[in-house]
């Protein structure tokens, strides 16, 4: 029997995706498959080619291997580029003179990177980021290197940054755009973004174009830009955009577009029927694709053609959800729609440093594009309302707040509304209907869901989802559902706790080395981290646990909307002398920071400087200050009325009781942050009953309340005790902290935890009051334990010259930040706000740090 050849032109991704599709359908083999590939290796991961700088091989990379195509039957050729097609006798003619015929031919060639006409463009220590090669090259010139530069500030862009920051080099972004990343985000979203990664030592330079690249005096280059204005750099990167890789289609005579590209139809046929393009080389309605899903999705199309099924390309979901240079962003469909077609909601976090924007319809029903910075939790949500246009909560600024998402009933009921067509990841095509599928013939966990449907294998935005269809699937057949914190974790966050509790594990890698698998990700890291703090209370920025924490703690801080940071002292219950008053405005004086008196009574300093951080902080140690805390999942502050030491109405003494509270507590590590109050009467000033932990004082004693929260999602506390003595309280207080600390799940407030926690408060009340599983005392003895080990991780750090270094802007400079601009605004020094885009019709801006 003769087999009918399909002759491959690239075994990138793409092609690679082609060839497994075609294997899974030609169930009775009636194809041979034929692969070329212009490098010296088979397909890898192109979309993970940063983590090359940061431990992974080339093997870790790999997608093909040869021994699988061995054992299925696919011909390959390595290191070998297809020079011309003979469309007239079929064949292909390859750089080293072989004829290789084919029944249908298809180009999956991919595209190159496209580096701007500039002078000296060509220079030895000049490069693309495109392969494997091409980062072995990179990490070549690094070794002798300084300073680098990436030209271009797209997704690639930052990617390539990335590299050159893991290789400790001085690090330019130059971008001739307004802003970073202009396909993908708008321009609050690309502002956030430039100040995020400018915070983390990357300079960025926008609206710059290079016009070449000389020999320098102070590096190995220069680079002259249009403006008049120079950049020293040693080596320099090129990623300035793609150009599709279409040449051997114009010599065959085929049809490109006006700006290249091989033009297809909806099966992805060329001008020849014979012959097919897929990926960032086709050309499919006038557009090109420049990401890995749509040429996926035409790989499958092509592939079910090829095994007599009809299938058609129809568009692409063009959403992302990625990390770059350590900062989450996601673009979920149109980013850049008009207000006259659409209605437009924005929120700004400043404590969180986030930016979440969504379009929605005119009338309000359909969610058409959203943009997220900073904080991504929403992204699998929202792009499943855009992808199956489910019906949105009223009113849609609702998508802007998670809790109060969560809280409604119209979204709830989400997972009813989705048929099993309904598209759940978009990179491998996989629909809900699949996954129960896959349910059925007996997946149980997210490994064997991702072995069987290649969900959330892509860009990994689906994940959550995902999960969830699956343990719904399997909570409905009766089956016990996975709670795995992660894939390299086979334990959830309860049991990675008593496992860290019981075996007296103190650093990530003993657990991860013992009880997980490959490297950890940015879901067991902070968990972890937030575990062992919580039992142990070390130095967070010992060296086992600093590459576990995020921004904020790695600089003991909250990181500012431009890329500054606050500064919050400890202020017990809000009680300051006022010679300490004095020093907290000298130091606001000294260093122009604006200052904010916050709803936790306590004082917040805006706009220092990383260099300034230790100064600060030197200041205020030596006055008796500590640090507050803000920048930790911790507990934050206790606030309090005067009681009856002032008050009339005082039953008891509030702020004594208050300040004793905040110096226990300090410093106390948890699963989210922590505030308490205490007022002294049921007036109620210091608004106890909306706080994690909340106390009341009445004539026979205190009373408790637990698991309110003043959120986004207000919550009145439960009364868990009444009529309580000091002694009694604090012992409460103790084991209900550290069982939440047990069994709360990775970054839940106290009132989501008790909501979800079976049996509710009565459950509680029998474990903390009653001791009924008998663990009081142990619950006890570790929270002595951890707060025991308290420190002022401000003093610490002050103490240690090797952490006093991570304290300055540059690697090789001691040199402020000179390129922040600032307004006054009554009286105080405050960021400049920029001109709105007159997109944007409601903005939310968040500051209580208190």
């Amino acid at each position: 029997m003769n087999k009918k050849r399909i002759v491959i032109v690239g075994n990138g991704m793409v092609g690679h995706h082609f060839i497994e599709q075609v294997l899974a359908l030609d169930s009775d083999h009636q194809l041979a498959l034929i692969t070329f590939s212009e490098e010296d290796r088979l397909a890898y991961d192109r979309v993970q080619l940063s983590h090359y700088f940061s431990g992974k091989t080339a093997a870790d990379l790999a997608l093909a291997h040869e021994v699988d195509y061995q054992q299925a039957g696919v011909s390959y050729h390595v290191n070998q580029r297809v020079t011309a097609i003979d469309r007239e006798h079929k064949y292909v003619v390859t750089e080293q003179g072989k004829n290789i015929a084919y029944d249908h031919l298809i180009l999956a060639t991919g595209s190159y990177p496209f580096v701007p006409p500039i002078i000296g463009n060509d220079a030895e220590h000049c490069h693309v980021y495109r392969t494997i090669n091409d980062l072995e090259a990179i990490a070549e010139s690094g070794k002798q290197s300084r300073v680098g530069v990436v030209i271009g500030g797209g997704l690639l862009g930052l990617e390539a940054a990335n590299a050159l920051q893991n290789m400790a080099l001085e690090t330019h972004v130059v971008e001739f755009a307004p802003q970073l990343m202009a396909v993908q985000l708008d321009e609050g979203g690309g502002e956030l973004l430039r100040q995020k990664i400018e915070a983390l030592g990357v300079k960025v330079h926008t609206r710059k174009a290079t016009e070449k690249i000389i020999a320098g005096d102070q590096c190995r280059y220069k680079l002259i830009f249009a403006d008049g204005t120079e950049l020293d750099t040693d080596m320099v990167v090129f990623s300035a955009g793609i150009r599709p890789q279409d040449a051997l289609a114009k010599q065959a005579g085929l049809t490109l577009g006006e700006r290249g590209g091989i033009v297809i139809n909806d099966q992805c046929q060329t001008s020849d029927t014979d012959i097919y393009a897929i990926g960032e080389c086709a050309l499919w309605n006038n557009r090109i694709f420049g990401l890995v899903a749509p040429g996926y999705k035409m790989a499958r199309v092509a592939a079910s053609i090829m095994c007599g099924i009809d299938a058609e390309f129809t568009g692409a979901d063009m959403s992302t959800k990625l990390k770059l240079l350590g900062v989450d962003v996601a673009s979920i469909g149109e980013v850049h729609t008009s207000v006259d077609a659409a209605q437009v909601f924005s929120l700004s976090n400043d404590v969180e440093q986030s930016y979440q924007r969504i379009i929605v319809s005119k009338q309000g029903d359909k969610l058409l594009g959203a943009v997220l910075v900073g904080n991504v939790e929403q992204y699998s949500s929202l792009l499943q309302l855009m992808l199956n246009q489910l019906p949105l909560p009223t009113p849609p600024s609702l998508l802007l707040m998670p809790e109060a998402l969560a809280a409604s009933s119209q979204m709830t009921a989400t997972d009813d509304l989705l048929g099993d067509e309904a598209q759940v990841c978009s990179c491998f095509d996989v629909n809900k209907g699949q996954i129960f599928q896959a349910v059925a013939e007996g997946c149980v966990d997210m490994t064997q869901l991702k072995s069987m449907t290649k969900a959330s294998t892509g860009c990994g935005g689906c994940a959550t989802f995902a999960k969830q269809i699956m343990e719904t699937e399997l909570a409905a057949k009766g089956h016990e559902v996975n709670h795995h914190l992660c894939e390299h974790f086979s334990y959830s966050r309860q049991q990675l706790a008593d496992i860290i509790r019981i075996k007296k594990i103190n650093t990530f890698s003993d657990l991860l080395t013992e009880y997980g698998t490959g490297l950890g990700c940015d879901i067991c890291k902070p968990a972890v981290s937030s575990i062992l703090a919580s039992f142990w209370n070390d130095y967070i920025l010992e060296p086992q646990h600093v590459g576990l924490q995020d921004t904020n703690d790695i600089y003991l801080g909250n990181m500012q909307k431009d890329g500054t940071y606050s500064v919050v002292p400890r202020i017990p219950a809000g009680e300051i002398t006022p010679e300490k008053l004095i020093i907290l405005g000298q130091v606001a004086q000294q260093f122009n920071l604006y200052t904010k008196i916050t709803g936790g009574q306590r004082i917040d300093l805006f706009g220092a400087q990383l260099h300034q951080l230790p100064q600060i902080w030197r200041l205020l140690v030596d006055a008796g200050f500590e640090t507050g805390h803000a920048y930790g999942k911790s507990v934050r502050t206790v606030k309090s009325c005067v009681g009856s030491t002032w008050c009339r109405y005082g039953m008891a003494d509030s702020m004594a009781f208050a300040i004793n509270l905040e110096n226990r507590y300090k410093g106390l590590r948890s699963p989210h942050k922590l505030k308490f109050a205490v007022s002294g009467c049921t007036r109620e000033c210091a608004e106890a009953q909306s706080k994690d932990i909340g106390v009341i004082a009445t004539e026979k004693g205190w009373n408790l309340y637990i698991a309110g929260n003043g959120g986004m999602r207000s919550r009145h506390g439960d009364l868990f005790a009444a009529d309580l003595d000091n002694d009694t309280l604090i012992q409460y207080i103790d084991r209900v902290l550290m069982f939440y600390i047990r069994t709360a799940d990775r970054l839940q407030r106290t009132s989501v935890w008790l909501e979800n926690l079976e049996g509710g408060i009565d459950y509680l009340r029998q474990v903390v009051i009653d001791d009924a599983l008998n663990i009081n005392a142990e619950l006890e003895q570790e929270m002595a334990a951890s707060l025991s080990h308290y420190q002022c991780e401000w003093k610490t750090t002050l103490e240690s010259p090797q952490e006093l270094r991570r304290f300055q802007h540059f690697i090789n400079s001691r040199q402020p930040d000179l390129g922040l601009a600032y307004q006054t605004i009554r009286d105080q020094r405050t960021p400049r706000v920029w001109p709105e885009s007159g997109e944007t019709i409601a903005v939310v801006n968040i500051t209580d740090q208190g």
